[in-house]
């Protein structure tokens, strides 16, 4: 499931970066950024619930189902701060113009001159939006059936039940609780908890008229009518509201000449006040009345229910929305005909001007409020994640507006490796990637350092779950380091895959906006510099030639196809000439003609055209001539082998021609390289001092062993053509001649030495010799 929630992510991260400067889009309530993500979360925990939760964790769900909470999250607040709201009039304009303007109307007005209130209820309705279900409690055949009946029946017999109330009002259970403790009958008493626990999960979810309709149900209409008191009076008909014009609803145009709400809600609101504190209440119906009117001394009966992280930040929001709103709607009391009755209106008329208030402080009210929510950063639960959860960090960071410290403390944890071993960290981290991206698309200031390292920690994960084709769209978003990162990740490939997969990798840089000419050649650069980490250096002994090479190892084969990167595009094909006689001087360096071979095969004929650089050009051209004739060597060697005695007259002469044409066309190719300073270059700077010395380990290496090969080869073969006796012979002067200084090539190295060479030519001017007489330099004018 993991995996298609990578590419599912990705998906929406392609499609809203083609909106990237379209806010409306980015911030839909549907089809936005923050909604299609949390689309794919809801998606995944409907397919956990279809598959067998026995493979799925607890924590496994429940992270996942905070992650879609966190982006419902994110869509509501980011909307809210990302758009401008409407202008709305203040609440003393609204009541100079119109006293009568309803409770209702003026609580708007109040908020929208707000911007923490405005979250807060924005968060308030999140909050309800995620809250569990509430459970059923069931249907009722009747108001307190069996405690009815065990009224009855006390009444009939003259004898009252044991334990059971005497009347049948409301009160009664509380009554008699306190006087005999008397109550309900058991199962009355049992499905009364079970209403009231329903009727706090309605209100904890924002459903007041679920509620009310559950009342209801439960025959109990007057617990209906309290819980219908939370609603704010509102009468449209006499509200300076903006109306929409192009609305023509006829039910709306019938229902604006209605009234609805609580007209007395101050009233109301102070009842509640007292159930809630009334000890010998049900703790439950304590905390249903603290709901339904939250007060910071309501506040004890409603957190004593507050099971979950959620519970504690709804109960806080309710309380900071609740107590705001009574303090503006307090400030206006006495230019209100709602609030403050005729008195209010007489006042104002006899004033002739607005009464005297008080302002609301309201940078005190919200430090107040912000020092309050702080506090959810370690308070204790009982149910669901921990306040240290990571997700519960975020949120409660995103609705304080502190999200450039929360991704740069993710970041900082990255980096200290914090959260490595934690079983959430793949989670969490493309969680926080897409923050940032999405922050990003949206112009929500994030800090470059925690937008680097987190979505370069994601770049990792995405490289250990295998979805290689989706790391180019992730490093495109790292902007300068994009093509750093993404030519790591090609780097980090190796040996997987061929030549094509390399090729449609590195398009894919292209399809995401970045440089594929530099990111191939970082690649390559990337990959020579590691495969050099593990090889042995070029310093030491010179190495032996061997007739046959052991294959080459994995870092030798990494190195050789390092080359690959920079031959897939003509733009490159010049860094490639430099890295091919990069790689070429370090294998011919460690004696490995056969892999360098390799290398050479591999490379397009069309870096031997090049013409700049030029030292380049002519180093690769002098490894292209060196090839030809070690193949022509090695041809000779093959050519020799066919002789066999059976052979006819024919096919001996045809055979001998072949090997006289294939020994002097080796011989001319020998005496070309040896006398054309292969490998020297005089190009000053101390940059090249390490190229100059491989040049001349190689030359240490290979001009000894060209001598000597060619030497052996025309005296092997002086049975068949005895005149290369005197091209042997001929040699010699070559080697000496100063022009050319061959003799500087022979090391103190046993096998190269210079002596080594005289030995051999001696030994030719012994077989000078074979043909009779006594004079060695007779053989020189056959």
């Amino acid at each position: 499931m993991s995996e298609a929630l990578y590419a599912s992510c990705a998906e929406v991260l392609s499609v809203c970066q083609a909106n990237k400067d379209d806010l409306e889009a980015l911030l839909h309530p549907e089809y936005g950024f923050a909604p299609r993500l949390r689309h794919i979360c809801d998606q995944q925990l409907a397919d956990m619930h279809d598959a067998s939760m026995e493979s799925v964790s607890t924590q496994e769900f429940e992270a996942l189902k905070m992650e879609s909470d966190t982006w419902a999250l994110l869509q509501a607040l980011m909307s809210l701060r990302k758009t401008t709201p409407p202008e709305y009039p203040h609440p003393r304009d609204l009541l100079a113009e119109n006293p009568y303007t309803p409770p209702a109307t003026l609580a708007q007005s109040i908020m929208h001159a707000s911007p923490l209130l405005s979250a807060l209820v924005v968060v308030r309705e999140w909050l309800h939006d995620s809250a569990p279900m509430p459970a059923t409690p069931g249907v009722t055949n009747g108001y307190w059936r069996f405690t009815r009946n065990a009224v009855l029946q006390g009444k009939r017999t003259g004898r009252q039940g044991a334990g059971v109330v005497e009347e049948l009002d409301p009160d009664a259970p509380n009554r008699a609780a306190g006087e005999e403790g008397k109550g309900l009958a058991p199962d009355d008493a049992t499905y009364e908890k079970l209403v009231i626990q329903a009727l706090y999960a309605h209100v904890r979810a924002g459903q007041l008229e679920e509620a009310v309709d559950l009342c209801r149900k439960a025959n109990q209409p007057w617990r209906a009518a309290s819980i219908r008191g939370a609603l704010l009076f509102q009468w449209r008909a006499i509200a300076n509201e903006p109306r929409d014009e192009d609305a023509m609803d006829d039910e709306d145009v019938e229902g604006s000449q209605q009234w609805s709400g609580n007209v007395r809600r101050k009233m109301w609101k102070t009842v509640c006040q007292s159930a809630a504190l009334n000890v010998p209440l049900p703790p439950a119906e304590r905390a249903l009345y603290a709901s339904l009117a939250p007060t910071t001394s309501t506040s004890v009966a409603l957190k004593s229910v507050c099971r979950t992280w959620e519970d504690h930040l709804w109960a806080l929001v309710s309380m900071a929305c609740e107590e705001r709103l009574s303090r503006g709607l307090a400030d206006i009391e006495r230019e209100c005909f709602w609030e403050g009755g005729l008195g209010a209106l007489e006042s104002s008329a006899v004033s002739g001007e607005q009464a005297p208030t008080h302002d609301l402080d309201e940078d005190t009210w919200e430090h107040e409020v912000v020092q309050t929510l702080q506090e959810l950063s370690n308070i204790p639960v009982i149910d669901g994640a921990p306040a240290d959860h990571p997700y519960h960090v975020s949120q409660l960071h995103i609705i304080l507006d502190q999200t450039d410290s929360l991704l740069e403390s993710f970041a900082s944890g990255l980096q200290e490796g914090l959260y490595v071993s934690a079983p959430e960290y793949s989670a969490m981290t493309r969680f926080f990637a897409h923050v940032c991206l999405f922050f990003q698309m949206i112009d929500v200031p994030v800090s470059p350092f925690a937008t680097q390292t987190i979505l370069e920690a994601y770049l990792q994960v995405l490289e250990n779950a295998g979805q290689r084709e989706l790391i180019a769209m992730y490093a495109g978003a790292l902007g300068d380091n994009a093509v750093e990162r993404y030519a790591m990740f090609l780097t980090s490939l190796e040996l997987s895959g061929d030549a094509e997969e390399r090729r449609l990798a590195l398009n894919r840089a292209r399809d995401h906006g970045l440089d594929v000419e530099r990111v191939a050649v970082v690649t390559a650069e990337r990959t020579i510099e590691k495969t050099f980490t593990i090889l042995p250096p070029t310093k030491g002994p010179l190495p032996g030639i061997q007739a046959v090479e052991p294959p080459p190892t994995d870092a030798e084969w990494l190195l050789v196809r390092s080359i690959e990167w920079t031959t897939f595009f003509e733009t490159t094909y010049d860094t490639a000439l430099e890295q091919a006689n990069v790689i070429l001087r370090y294998f011919l360096g460690r004696g490995r003609v056969q892999v360098a071979k390799n290398l050479l095969d591999m490379l397009p004929p069309e870096l031997g055209t090049l013409p700049e650089p030029e030292d380049e050009a002519t180093e690769f051209m002098h490894y292209r001539q060196f090839f030809a004739v070690w193949d022509s060597l090695a041809r000779v060697g093959e050519c020799a082998a066919l002789e066999q005695p059976q052979m006819n007259k024919e096919s001996r002469a045809s055979w001998l021609g072949d090997y006289r044409t294939l020994i002097d066309q080796t011989r001319d190719l020998v005496l070309k390289l040896l006398t054309n300073d292969w490998l020297v270059f005089d190009t000053p700077g101390s940059t090249v001092d390490r190229r100059r010395k491989d040049l001349a380990r190689i030359r240490q290496i290979y001009v000894p062993e060209l001598i000597l090969r060619l030497h052996a080869a025309l005296v092997r073969s002086r049975a068949r053509l005895p005149e290369n006796v005197k091209h042997a012979l001929a040699l010699v002067n070559v080697v000496a001649d100063s022009r050319y200084r061959l003799y500087d090539a022979f090391s103190p190295q046993e096998g190269r030495r210079l002596g080594d060479y005289l030995a051999a030519v001696r030994g030719a001017v012994l077989a000078g010799l074979e043909g009779g007489g006594s004079d060695p330099f007779r053989i020189l004018s056959v």
